[in-house]
């Protein structure tokens, strides 16, 4: 089989928050981590309150990475962050 035509799966992380600065805090983290590790990722914010319960988030901000949640309740550094984006 040919592989060289096959593009790198597409990363889907979601950035779970209302909009307080440790959201918007999560959210740059994420994006430079992301940019950094040169990681082929959708970074998404979700900000409506269904839908972060519907992850069972009762505390914000938090991480998901390809639909699992990696942190809840905290802000990691960009460096923890580029941890958990290459597990």
């Amino acid at each position: 089989m040919d592989f060289t035509n096959l593009k790198p799966a597409q990363m889907e992380i979601k950035v779970l928050g209302t909009g307080c600065a440790k959201c918007k805090t999560l959210e740059q983290h994420t994006n430079e981590a992301v940019k950094e590790l040169e990681l082929s990722a959708d970074v998404i914010k979700v900000e409506d309150i269904v839908e972060i319960m519907n992850f069972g988030v009762m505390t914000t901000p938090a991480l998901v990475v390809d639909g699992k949640v990696v942190v809840k309740g905290k802000v990691p550094s960009v460096s923890e962050i580029k941890v958990l984006l290459t597990k």
